[in-house]
């Protein structure tokens, strides 16, 4: 039974024309409602991940539930899929259950909180919000287990439920979720400051529609996303060639001593269409890599990524979805069945971005990035103190950015919209820990004419016993670089012990013991280069090796040799250059940074001592769904 929209007043709102300014105004209005969503949100909320870090995603949508203005769409389409039931005035649902709602929310820590928003008992909008829970339960603290073969294995899941019904908060579901949880005074105050924000939402909503009346509110919002889609059109249509584009990106492993896992997308143009078929994925995991992938969401992932880099000035709504249609065959990695676990989905979720950067780039070579939205590493730190109070870390670290046409990729940043780094002093503060080393490492993004970000160096210095858990990729293939550009570095972890010995530490890993005074250096990718490292300015090579993002050494990358006195050898540079030029031959489109995944994998074994990743155990059943041609 589809969800049943109660409404007292039975008046139909009505489409009607609505001048430009007022559009402009109500445009801008629902954008810094957006905003005071977010300063609500981060001013209430406790656990770091949300409060400093910002991992949330607030929106505000039109009646029928298509994003406005926001980050993420696609919540409330997902949502009003799964639920059975009715919809009324002063209700407020949460859900955390990915296969409730079609992928909606693709993990149980994202608390997904929607409120329908009504004036004089008619529907008028929605506001809706996630935010990462520091934990929901589950095998592990942080709820984010790398060995898990189901998501009953991961915490509690709720299917779509009234938390508040009609105004009334539901106190017993609430109970069990935060009886369920390791941190639940947190969770209880992360889930009261998302209600604060959709109420704020609400709030706004109902003000604008009173000063301008229903009809030219709603109006307006079809209007906005009108002129998203016109827009969007017309970049689809320029920039998508109705030529096949293939392209194919791997995750390393899975956690369980197997990969690496492909990704494949096919993308062409079917008039004002574009389409997007995963056909050529391997199938789901046994372990939780898995991403259920929404369709609808990834629209958004691909809208995105299209205007950040043909149009930013687009404004970015969920108006041009009929104009993408996504191709997902079922048991897949990014097609699960249930009950297949969830958790650790963010390495998938990340490489997507890559795998469209590198289709949306064939067609189009001067508009294409390198490689280095590559992961989202996810650090863990647990256990009790000398007071016997227990503590929990989970913060999400940052990488390399690729190198652009326009420019060269920050180093240790995040891609992530909206994203902020966890203040060192906060960690400190708050978490028996000391970080003792933060910078960036030199050499580690790759050489182009645009040069790639470096990685990120963290010393986590333990000031308590516990039990910490790494969530990475990137330590198997490459951050690629694109036009010329060559490859980025890869991740690396190294627990230095007390007592002087070393242990490099796999990807993803959990429940590894850490002692009082044990040191994890964490080390993340660095993003891909864009372009002949020999057309790179030779005084921008300088001005990287005076920064330290570049040593003297990594300048010959470039084909620079410094002389004494950090002088740029001018005649030996020349030389080097013509030199590297005809041993190298005509620059790659892509470069991978290898030929064949056996010749990686022997090489990974000589300069990491990581035993490679075996070649994947499909399960039979998902082998078979794939094989079907399952949708």
């Amino acid at each position: 039974m589809p969800a049943k929209i109660v409404q007292r007043n039975r008046k139909r709102i009505n489409r009607v024309k609505v001048d430009t300014v007022t559009i402009d105004i109500i445009e801008s209005a629902l954008r810094n409602a957006r905003f005071e969503m977010d300063t609500v949100l981060f001013r209430t909320a406790m656990s770091p991940g949300i409060r400093e870090q910002h991992d949330e995603f607030p929106m505000i949508a039109n009646l029928e539930g298509k994003m406005v203005v926001g980050q993420f769409g696609s919540f409330i389409w997902g949502f009003m899929q799964g639920y059975e039931g009715t919809i009324e005035d002063g209700d407020i649902f949460l859900t955390n259950d990915p296969y409730s709602v079609n992928g909606a929310i693709s993990h149980a820590n994202d608390w997904l909180m929607l409120m329908p928003i009504y004036r004089n008992g008619r529907l008028i909008a929605w506001a809706a919000m996630f935010g990462h829970m520091t934990d929901v339960g589950g095998k592990v603290p942080g709820s984010l287990p790398t060995d898990a073969r189901t998501i009953y294995e991961e915490g509690v899941t709720v299917p779509p439920v009234k938390m508040y019904k009609q105004g009334t908060l539901n106190e017993d579901v609430l109970k069990i979720l935060l009886h369920n949880c390791r941190l639940p005074h947190w969770n209880l105050s992360d889930f009261n400051a998302i209600t604060a924000a959709l109420r704020t939402a609400n709030t706004r909503c109902i003000e604008i529609s009173e000063r301008f009346g229903d009809d030219v509110f709603h109006s307006a919002m079809a209007e906005m996303l009108d002129r998203n889609k016109r827009a969007m059109r017309e970049l689809i249509v320029r920039t998508v060639p109705e030529k096949k584009q293939y392209f194919e990106d791997y995750l390393c492993d899975d956690g369980l001593d197997m990969g690496p896992y492909k990704i494949a997308c096919t993308m062409w143009r079917e008039g004002n269409k574009c389409i997007f078929d995963f056909t050529g994925t391997d199938p789901q995991s046994i372990s939780s890599i898995n991403f259920l992938l929404n369709e609808e969401m990834f629209k958004m992932f691909a809208g995105v990524y299209m205007i950040m880099v043909f149009d930013p000035q687009i404004l970015f709504n969920d108006g041009f979805y009929d104009l993408m249609e996504v191709r997902i065959p079922s048991g897949t990695l990014l097609k699960p069945l249930k009950p297949a676990a969830l958790s650790c989905r963010t390495h998938a979720l990340g490489r997507i971005f890559d795998v469209l950067g590198g289709l949306l780039g064939q067609g189009n070579p001067q508009f294409m990035c390198a490689a280095g939205f590559s992961d989202s590493p996810h650090f863990m730190y647990s256990g009790y103190d000398k007071h016997g109070d227990w503590f929990q870390l989970y913060q999400i670290t940052f990488g390399g950015i690729p190198g652009k046409p326009f420019g060269d990729g920050p180093d240790g940043h995040s891609l992530w919209p909206s994203f902020t780094n966890v203040p060192n002093e906060f960690l400190e503060s708050y978490f028996p820990l000391r970080v003792e080393t933060y910078e960036t490492i030199p050499d580690t993004g790759g050489a182009g004419k645009n040069r790639g970000g470096n990685g990120l160096r963290i010393g986590y210095r333990f000031l308590e016993p516990g039990e910490i858990s790494i969530h990475d990729d990137r330590w198997l293939t490459y951050p690629w670089g694109v036009n010329g550009g060559l490859p980025g570095a890869r991740s690396r972890k190294l627990l230095v012990r007390q007592d002087g010995t070393e242990e490099i530490l796999r990807s993803k890993v959990d429940h590894v013991r850490v002692l009082e005074g044990d040191l994890l250096i964490a080390d993340t990718w660095g993003g891909g280069g864009c372009g002949d490292p020999l057309e790179r300015d030779v005084e921008k090579v300088l001005f990287d090796v005076e920064a330290g993002l570049v040593t003297v050494e990594g300048a010959k990358r470039y084909g620079v040799i410094l002389a004494a006195k950090g002088r740029v050898d001018t005649a030996a540079t020349d030389k080097l250059r013509a030199e590297m030029k005809k041993v190298r031959g005509n620059a790659k489109l892509f470069d991978r940074g290898f030929d064949s995944i056996h010749e990686l994998k022997e090489r990974c074994l000589r300069e990491t001592g990581l035993r490679p990743p075996l070649q994947p155990q499909f399960t039979k059943w998902a082998s078979k769904a794939v094989a079907a041609g399952s949708t």
